[in-house]
């Protein structure tokens, strides 16, 4: 790519920017000293904020210097959502969210070098300043008729419940955090995704006003699924990067079980995978859609960036393992429990009959059902053919003391889970 802007737009992580052609100039004169803020609203990032770390980490490679927000102030008061208003958490409960994501996103930039990213907290500079100071350094740089224009306190100030002036004032804050990085280090760029547009420009506005300087804004698509639906929800809740909040294992699933209509688009925006390879990889798509190369290639990639290869390859054992392919005694306790958490199941016991058990976890509707699968060669205990009805569960069936896999035919599998 002639300009990182350019890798950027193939890559689709350009939703909007200010005066393109004067970003992409600086880019290409550059450095370019570039912020992406993150809040601590909760106690881990999820995959949306995944996107503006990839961001930033294409920025830093291509050798601008990077700046890591990591929200103290902010996450104090929570970005006004559309809907309600967020919950107000304890300041020792945020200031723990903080130092957990500062740890967090460590794996992502290069924070060591010659051109090391720096993690700053707004915090620091906001926490020592008074509200009377607040007010009148900040606030009387920003009009209220174009605050409410803003979608989020727009559509709040529709409803019956309106908004608070604590969520209404957030865009202050942020608008503040620009301006204190432009004068500190020369930030001149800040990145954030396409329903962030309304507080990015706060900054700018900010900086404009007050220093009569021009800076440069950046956002990205937020990522949706082929039936245009949001991006990083599942049924169960949001796709959190931290393995407490979601295992590796469940990680993974979520990136393999990608629709055929979006997996090239996040192949672009989630990996390092050039054009080529990313082009050989849609051809297999067309060609050979059952392989689900490309699905495989994502899911491969996005849990090696975020858990590290070798949590990679423990769920991909685990994975072949599950359905036939590999020797399920060789997974270790967590990898197990992750991988069969979600499945059906049920409670059964030591000296229980496989028939019983295969009726226990609901893979056959009675005990004549069970023999005839076991009768036809179609039951098996952790990937083990059965072939006696009469056979029981020993203590050795269950991995880990814990779990007996049970399969009827090919592809139904449960878990026998001992009764404690």
């Amino acid at each position: 790519m002639s300009n990182i802007l350019d890798e950027l737009q193939w890559r689709g992580l350009v939703a909007q920017t200010t005066d393109e052609s004067v970003l992409r100039q600086a880019l290409a004169d550059g450095p370019v000293t570039v912020y992406c803020g993150f809040d601590p609203t909760a106690p881990s990032l999820h995959i949306g904020n995944l996107v503006q770390l990839i961001t930033l980490r294409h920025l830093q490679r291509a050798g601008h210097r990077v700046l890591c927000l990591v929200g103290g102030s902010t996450g104090l008061i929570g970005d006004p959502k559309s809907t309600s208003e967020r919950d107000m958490h304890d300041p020792e409960v945020v200031a723990d969210w903080v130092k957990r994501i500062q740890q967090q996103v460590q794996p992502f930039l290069d924070f060591e070098g010659d051109n090391a990213a720096i993690m700053v907290n707004n915090l620091d500079w906001t926490a020592p300043m008074s509200a009377l100071e607040f007010l009148r350094d900040v606030g009387k740089h920003f009009r209220v008729n174009q605050m409410v224009k803003k979608d989020a306190i727009s559509a709040r100030l529709n409803t019956e419940q309106g908004i608070s002036y604590t969520e209404f004032s957030y865009q202050l804050l942020q608008g503040l955090d620009y301006l204190h990085l432009f004068r500190e280090y020369g930030c001149t760029l800040q990145t954030g995704g396409a329903d962030q547009w309304g507080n990015l420009t706060a900054g700018a506005d900010l900086i404009h006003r007050v220093e009569g300087k021009h800076v440069h804004l950046l956002t990205t698509p937020l990522i949706t699924k082929a039936d245009g639906s949001k991006f990083g929800k599942t049924e169960s809740g949001t796709v959190w990067l931290d393995p407490d909040m979601m295992s590796p294992y469940a990680f993974y699933q979520f990136w393999i079980n990608a629709e055929d209509a979006s997996v090239i688009s996040y192949l672009k925006v989630f990996t390092d995978r050039g054009p080529e390879e990313i082009a050989r990889l849609e051809q297999s798509l067309a060609e050979k859609p059952f392989l689900r190369e490309a699905q495989r290639a994502l899911a491969a990639d996005v849990t090696t960036l975020v858990h590290g290869a070798e949590h990679t390859a423990s769920v991909q054992a685990a994975s072949e393992a599950l359905f036939g392919k590999g020797d399920v005694r060789s997974l270790d306790a967590r990898t197990l429990a992750d991988a069969t958490a979600e499945l059906p199941g049920g409670d059964v016991s030591v000296g229980m009959s496989v028939t019983d058990a295969l009726v226990a976890v609901g893979l056959v509707d009675s005990r004549n059902a069970a023999r005839r699968a076991i009768g036809d060669g179609g039951a098996s205990v952790n990937n083990a053919k059965v072939t006696d009805p009469e056979a029981t569960l020993e203590p050795e069936d269950f991995l880990h003391g814990q779990v007996a896999l049970l399969r009827r035919g090919r592809k139904t599998l449960a878990a026998g889970r001992l009764r404690s």
